[in-house]
């Protein structure tokens, strides 16, 4: 197997699957360089620690660490890591919140063979609903503390969630519109787009009514 120095050099168009899953195995055994102490606002509005890959520690002032430490510290703090942020045009790797703590509690960042097509959740009232709350396992305390810190900040203090499924093998992770505080249709692809970067990609998240729908319990 190549270095990860020697992995980074495959050009972008190149970086498939394949690349990614050797990729996440070798920067999990790498050391980093923490180039910032606070976390830095991304384009896309949330929060990264800004990290360079090295191989051999660079000046006794630079904070060095290994990537599972920081990976760690990030699962419970709710920010996302970005790599290598001086290469251009892009870095080298960007994780989500919700990658780094699906890291920690499987040891895969993506689980590729559970990545789920997008399709709208449809609740048919004459159809068999299966649902219940979400386990320890699928939503960890310390996640469900971040994900509320963060719908406080858009003053949203009694989020409601619940796990539904209509065929009983996959199943989305929904919260109560009434709890959200009923936002307009339009406005729900941009709360599930906020919502999906705390979560692993292959969680499907959905926004439904509490009418109808027992079981509610609060994030």
């Amino acid at each position: 197997m190549n270095s990860l120095a020697e992995h980074l050099k495959t050009n972008e168009e190149d970086r498939d699957q394949s690349w990614d899953e050797t990729f996440f195995k070798l920067f999990s055994e790498s050391n980093l360089q923490i180039m910032t102490e606070d976390p830095q606002p991304g384009p896309d509005g949330w929060p990264y620690l800004l990290t360079e890959i090295i191989d051999e520690p660079v000046g006794a002032e630079k904070k060095i660490d290994s990537a599972q430490r920081v990976l760690r510290w990030l699962s419970d703090k709710g920010i996302g890591l970005v790599v290598n942020p001086r290469r251009l045009p892009y870095p080298d790797y960007v994780f989500s919140y919700g990658m780094i703590w699906s890291f920690r509690e499987s040891g895969y960042f993506i689980k590729f063979n559970q990545l789920q097509l997008e399709k709208e959740l449809v609740i048919d009232a004459n159809a068999p609903i299966h649902s219940g709350p979400p386990s320890k396992e699928y939503l960890p305390d310390y996640v469900r503390s971040v994900l509320r810190d963060f719908l406080r900040d858009q003053n949203i203090f009694e989020a409601k969630i619940i796990m539904v499924s209509t065929d009983a093998k996959h199943y989305d992770l929904c919260f109560s519109l009434e709890s959200l505080g009923s936002p307009p249709e339009a406005e729900h692809d941009g709360i599930l787009e906020a919502i999906a970067w705390f979560l692993p990609p292959h969680y499907a998240v959905a926004v439904v009514s509490e009418k109808g729908l027992p079981g509610f319990e609060s994030l």
